[in-house]
């Protein structure tokens, strides 16, 4: 059970470990892009080519996919980032049970966003856990547990890309352990749990009034959804800019928001706390650019406030 490309790796992982798998569980075709044309999610896709049965409930609790999913008595449920919660009457009747993979140290950052988060938090390691479902999310016993160090260029695209790579190979080692019945089975220490909630689009609006490296941080870590945004003012309104590539320094900027200087290091703006050098923007409805190059398509922005 998966969905988007963050769990194509499990899934060629597991044809390529010689695993049978009797069909793949995914999020029903979305309306997707600018047009909203409805679409296939990566796991889908690769299922397809695959050749294998592919079903997409509208709701895993639904009576009639679960009824399914017994007919075809599987062994082992295996998910990674199915995108919803899976009910008892799935996780609790093969077998083997069900597990998942989890990309963080668990029990630290259970929930949605734990790759985002932890570069958010200004974190220096990561991992990913292979862990049973149980009746709470991301609370089950932990079958296997790796360590991933998070780079100072990390975004949340490449962290997830290496975590998903990990997890791939992670997953057959643990379903290949628990047919064998030498799997571990180590309880989470509720004590140490932390929590990732969801990111939404909102997260993204950069508030120019806290620290620099926060802020930098925020840019790495949203990228590449929802991205980190901020507005520029021009006539009638304001504009869209996504910042893409960004990075932090010490100084007095002034006040918060305002754009010291550009230059081909980059544009300097003021936060709360240090000067935020902006390298990298996307306007809206345009093309990714330098930001020297989007200040000079404006007629210069030195004295310009960037935000609401």
């Amino acid at each position: 059970m998966g969905t988007p490309g963050f769990a194509l790796p499990s899934l060629d992982a597991l044809v390529e470990g010689g695993q049978e798998l009797v069909a793949v569980a995914t999020q029903p075709d979305r309306p997707r892009g600018r047009g909203l044309a409805v679409a296939a999610q990566a796991v889908k896709r690769r299922a397809v080519e695959l050749g294998l049965r592919v079903l997409q409930p509208e709701n895993p609790a639904d009576a009639r996919f679960v009824g399914e999913v017994r007919a075809m008595r599987p062994d082992l449920i295996a998910v990674a980032a199915y995108g919803g919660f899976l009910p008892e009457a799935l996780w609790a009747f093969p077998p083997r049970g069900a597990v998942n993979i989890h990309p963080s140290l668990l029990p630290r950052y259970r929930g949605a966003a734990p790759i985002q988060r932890a570069i958010l938090n200004g974190e220096t390691e990561t991992g990913v856990t292979v862990l049973y479902i149980g009746a709470r999310m991301d609370a089950g016993d932990i079958i296997a547990q790796e360590r991933v160090r998070i780079a100072a260029e990390d975004t949340g695209e490449t962290l997830s890309a290496r975590l998903a790579a990990l997890g791939g190979r992670m997953l057959v080692e643990a379903v290949r352990s628990i047919e064998a019945g030498t799997a571990a089975r180590t309880p989470q220490d509720e004590s140490e749990a932390t929590f990732a909630p969801r990111i939404v689009k909102s997260d993204g609006l950069i508030d120019w009034g806290a620290p620099a490296l926060e802020i930098a941080r925020m840019v790495r870590a949203l990228r590449p959804w929802p991205g980190a945004f901020t507005f520029v003012p021009r006539r009638g309104g304001t504009r869209l800019l996504k910042i893409l590539e960004a990075s932090a320094c010490e100084g007095e900027g002034g006040e918060e928001g305002r754009v010291v200087r550009c230059d081909s290091t980059g544009m300097r703006v003021a936060a709360g706390g240090g000067v935020v050098v902006v390298r990298t923007v996307q306007p809206g409805g345009g093309r990714a650019m330098t930001a020297l190059e989007f200040a000079r398509g404006t007629g210069g922005l030195t004295g310009v406030r960037l935000g609401r």
